[in-house]
């Protein structure tokens, strides 16, 4: 890992608005936006922990259930009325539960818990975020989805997947269609990150993550810090070009066939 401090601070006056503010790529995000000169509204259900990451980049605390319509639509407008703009949504709430494995042993309950956090959230999230960006002229939504939209894996959890697939298919849909309104609608695709979520679930399963371990070609593990650079690329004008676009941070998994030994 390198020194994560940005070298110039190309959000200066615009405002971000982040679901999963509390932790791990949200909390990362937060503190890298935050840096490079933006107003960050952190979201999160978690009020300790969105209240923390507020105090600490500055920014505003919204508590929201981003499965809940009525809250996405008032976390947007309390982003504008408070900052006077809506510049960036980073839309990253997620949930990976254990419960979430084979399509064999996964319940109907799993599933739809899992799709309405992981991608109805992000549905609602880009339809309260885009009429304040068309007003503008001007926005860029991120969008989070996963290496795992693109690629098959054994050991399965299939509504995350099948989740991650339709924020991807999604993300692109939107980055077509408000093109030429100015606005730009990404998915970024991280590779597994060393999250709480990632280091809970592999804790209990350490043999679980030896063997995904062993398909990433760099022979680790992401930190979040730079999923939040990837972000931060995103949420500026140096991606002005980058539009309706799978953005892999992944460490190669997608481009690997044998990995090094």
């Amino acid at each position: 890992m390198t020194d994560q401090t940005p070298v110039c601070r190309r959000l200066v006056g615009r405002t971000a608005v982040i679901t999963g503010a509390g932790s791990g790529i949200g909390l990362a995000t937060a503190r890298r936006l935050a840096s490079e000169g933006a107003n960050v509204v952190c979201a999160d259900i978690d009020e300790t922990a969105g209240k923390a990451a507020a105090a600490e980049v500055g920014g505003l605390f919204v508590q929201v259930d981003v499965t809940d319509e009525g809250q996405v639509e008032a976390l947007f407008k309390t982003a504008y009325d408070t900052y006077g703009s809506v510049d960036v949504a980073f839309n990253n709430a997620g949930i990976s539960p254990p419960d979430d494995d084979s399509i064999l042993t996964t319940g109907l309950d799993a599933w739809k818990r899992v799709q309405e956090v992981n991608l109805t959230s992000v549905y609602l999230c880009c339809k309260y975020a885009l009429p304040y960006m068309q007003r503008q002229g001007r926005g860029s939504i991120i969008n989070t989805a996963s290496f795992v939209a693109v690629m098959g894996a054994a050991t399965s959890q299939i509504s995350y997947t099948a989740s991650k697939g339709g924020v991807l298919s999604m993300s692109r849909e939107l980055g077509v269609q408000f093109a030429r309104e100015g606005i730009r609608v990404n998915a970024l695709c991280p590779g597994p990150v060393n999250t709480p979520l990632l280091k809970e679930l592999f804790a209990k399963d350490p043999e679980r993550a030896a063997r995904r371990l062993v398909h990433v070609p760099v022979g680790r593990f992401a930190e979040p810090e730079e999923m939040a650079a990837a972000v931060a690329f995103l949420a500026s004008d140096d991606s002005s070009f980058v539009n309706a676009s799978e953005f892999l941070v992944d460490g190669g998994i997608a481009g690997a066939y044998v990995t090094p030994v």
